[in-house]
């Protein structure tokens, strides 16, 4: 028996690697498109997981772990309303399931929940697949390229006037993930301009150490696959790069030809047991 490690779909990781972790993975709700509207990322939005279906949720985990424990990771609470479904379920558990309070999406708290998963393989305890699981979130940060802001917009994520300036002027936005906020830290006009800076600022939050990076992309491998080469030439011997496909439950936020990049400074999950 093992600690359980619960993620949400919106974390986008590999079904590989959630097979060979036995992580499990709960689905978001994807609203479908308004009939006669074209939606080029697959639904019109997204809708967060409620109580009940997390509370059942929780209860299976815990129930295939022997009660050993659940180490939850979900969307943010300013961009979902599933954290907050989530940490009422989390009560009815009396300490067993640890619901991780994150300000990021995509791989960052994918890597937590890998991280975690490593270690309940190796027989943690609840306490340190917790630990692990923050620590890793405490070292990520998360970048998004967007080629167009017209998803985003709808989904009301940036104003109408801000995705309107942004189009005339032929600008296409870095954006950081701060405290489950989005803002704008960069603004490029070409995708291969968009690539350098943003291995620019995957090198300056390393800080000349290894790092894990996961690129996330909506229909843009061979975009992702450059920026996959060019973090291999400038990071340290010892970083790992992984390219994904984005996530539905992102994707249909960030549209056509987006691209999210997660990194986590220093080891994915330091130590052994």
């Amino acid at each position: 028996m093992a600690v359980r490690i619960v993620v949400d779909s919106s974390a986008g990781v590999p079904a590989d690697i959630v097979k060979a972790l036995d992580i499990t993975v709960v689905d978001l709700h994807i609203l479908p498109s308004p009939e006669g509207e074209k939606e080029s990322a697959g639904g019109a939005g997204t809708a967060g997981l409620n109580a009940l279906e997390l509370t059942a949720c929780y209860a299976r985990q815990l129930e295939r772990g022997g009660d050993e424990g659940v180490v939850a990771l979900h969307l943010p609470p300013g961009l979902s309303s599933t954290f907050e479904a989530a940490t009422t379920a989390a009560a009815l558990f009396d300490g067993l399931v640890r619901v991780i309070p994150t300000s990021s999406v995509g791989m960052a708290t994918g890597a937590a929940a890998m991280a975690a998963a490593r270690l309940a393989r190796d027989g943690a305890s609840l306490e340190e697949c917790e630990e692990i699981a923050t620590s890793t979130l405490a070292r990520s940060h998360t970048w998004v390229y967007l080629h167009t802001l017209d998803s985003l917009r709808r989904s009301g994520r940036v104003s109408a006037t801000t995705a309107v300036l942004s189009s005339a002027l032929g600008a296409r936005p870095i954006m950081a993930l701060d405290d489950g906020r989005l803002g704008v830290v960069a603004k490029t006009r070409t995708p291969t301009k968009a690539c350098a800076k943003l291995a620019e600022l995957v090198q300056e939050e390393a800080h000349g150490a290894p790092a894990f990076v996961a690129i996330q992309h909506v229909g843009a491998r061979d975009r992702a696959e450059r920026l996959e080469e060019l973090l291999r030439s400038v990071m340290p011997e010892g970083t790992s790069v992984l390219v994904v496909d984005m996530p539905e439950a992102l994707a249909v936020h960030c549209g056509q030809g987006a691209m999210g990049v997660s990194m986590v400074a220093g080891e994915l999950s330091p130590g052994s047991r």
